[in-house]
């Protein structure tokens, strides 16, 4: 761990420039990837990565270079590079000047829990894979069954010209299984949390994802899909459980807050969002039930980190507090542009892309009561689980959802099963239906390796944690509807 480092610390203190600013990531990934369709191990598939970015400021202009080249040459021409590519935007005005970060040498280090416990061999992760899909039940009307489990190990190095000497050591493990089950006229998919078992850690991560031992559930329940009726339509309470959540705060909570796409810099690509700058502040964007942070310390959840990509220490902040709008999502750079207070959430997916204002670890907070207690609080409603599909217009504001798993609820009792289940609305007033936030006990830590934006297309981990969450008077509606 962090065996490049003396090494790199001699080459930078090498490195010459005339920069009013400039800094220096190095970053050294290696992924694995196992699977097993049926009885079948696929290939195992590994990558390896490693790179430097410069990036430079000159009269308050910012630009960047990438090089595979680590030599000491290498780095010189990098930052050459990027001090000439800053010169010519600030000649041409290519775009406002900011003043440079104004801070002094940080020293850190972030490492993922568990980071030095070893992982399984590649033999025994793939026999405890067909291990899972082995133990899936007979049954003609299951088609598919399979299992999947990968993991990133990734070192990264930031030193920059106030001193700043930053080391992050992690690892993020993704384990899921799905079962498909088909009786000739329709298919329905059950899979551990919708694909959104994600966090930084080793063996725990596995214990904690319920992989092993998901089998004969989840085929129980697509086979239960298969018998169940469609979902009714209607307006009534939904409750969404953690893995629905994760996708709910990330489309309709994430992208919208972050503060490019507010300034307009993602609307070629990404899209633009329905918040304003002048927002910020005083506008309800939830019922006082909402509280939503920004909490890079959460050990196993997947963005967490002690510094930025830009090296902002990173801390825990509310976005949105009891319903009202403060602040967005936005790195240093778009907070020196907007004058608007973000959190370090500069991030950049590898070393030859420079950091954007992303999401990191975006969390609805904790409330009040069991999921028993949610349940026994609603006289007409329905329960949803998984993510099956989503659409969201590109101003991250009226949206449609799927979800694998639906159930009624009546009287305060779960009751029948329902298959295809889906709501729509639009954020801008969603939130304002949020009724009830269940407490600690029906909280997850999630996550997602691949929200992507930017151009060219960057993705990156997103961590989100979420309670249960009731709504109220949701437009829910079944498959063909």
């Amino acid at each position: 761990m962090f065996d490049a480092f003396e090494s790199f610390r001699a080459r930078v203190s090498a490195l010459r420039s005339d920069a009013d600013f400039w800094s220096l990531r190095h970053v050294k990934s290696q992924t694995l990837h196992l699977g097993v369709i049926k009885a079948t191990p696929l290939p195992v598939h590994t990558t390896f990565d490693e790179g430097v970015m410069l990036t430079a400021q000159v009269n308050g202009f910012e630009a960047y270079a990438a090089t595979s080249d680590l030599s000491a040459d290498g780095l010189q021409r990098a930052l050459v590079k990027a001090e000439q590519l800053a010169a010519a935007a600030a000649s041409h005005a290519l775009s406002l000047p900011t003043a440079s970060p104004s801070r002094t040498g940080q020293r850190a280090d972030y490492v993922s829990l568990d980071l030095m416990q070893a992982l399984p061999t590649v033999a025994q992760c793939l026999d405890l894979l067909l291990q899972e899909c082995d133990a899936v039940p007979s049954d003609s009307r299951i088609v598919n069954r399979e299992a999947r489990l990968s993991w990133e190990t990734r070192e990264q190095l930031f030193f920059d010209s106030t001193g700043s000497q930053l080391r992050f050591a992690q690892r993020f493990v993704y384990p899921n299984m799905q079962i498909t089950a088909y009786d000739g006229h329709d298919s329905q998919i059950r899979s551990l949390s919708g694909g959104n078992f994600a966090q930084q850690g080793g063996l725990d991560v596995l214990a904690r994802s319920g992989l092993f031992g998901a089998g004969a559930r989840l085929a129980d329940e697509a086979l239960q899909l298969l018998l169940a009726p469609n979902t009714p339509s209607g307006k009534r309470h939904l409750l969404l459980m953690p893995d629905q959540m994760i996708l709910q705060i990330h489309e309709s909570i994430g992208h919208p807050l972050e503060m490019d796409r507010i300034l307009g810099d993602e609307r070629n690509y990404a899209g633009t969002s329905f918040v304003k700058q002048d927002d910020f502040g005083h506008y309800r964007y939830g019922s006082p039930l909402l509280n939503v942070s920004f909490d890079p310390h959460i050990p196993e959840e997947l963005a967490s980190y002690s510094h930025d990509d830009d090296g902002t220490p990173a801390q825990k902040a509310l976005l949105i507090e009891d319903g009202i709008l403060k602040r967005p999502l936005g790195g240093s750079l778009s907070a020196r542009r907007s004058g608007i207070e973000g959190v370090a959430s500069s991030r950049a997916c590898s070393w030859n892309r420079p950091t954007i204002d992303r999401m990191a670890n975006l969390n609805v907070e904790p409330g009040e009561g069991n999921l028993t207690q949610l349940i026994e609080g609603i006289e007409d409603g329905i329960l949803m689980a998984s993510n099956r599909s989503w659409s969201i217009d590109d101003a991250r504001n009226k949206f449609q959802f799927g979800c694998e798993w639906g159930q009624m609820i009546r009287k305060g009792q779960l009751c029948e099963v329902v298959k295809n289940p889906n709501y729509r609305g639009i954020s801008s007033r969603f939130w304002c239906n949020l009724v009830a936030v269940g407490d600690h006990s029906t909280r997850q830590v999630l996550g997602t390796p691949n929200c992507g934006k930017g151009e060219p297309n960057q993705a990156v981990r997103v961590g989100h944690a979420s309670p249960a969450c009731v709504f109220a008077g949701i437009e829910v509606f079944g498959g063909g509807q």
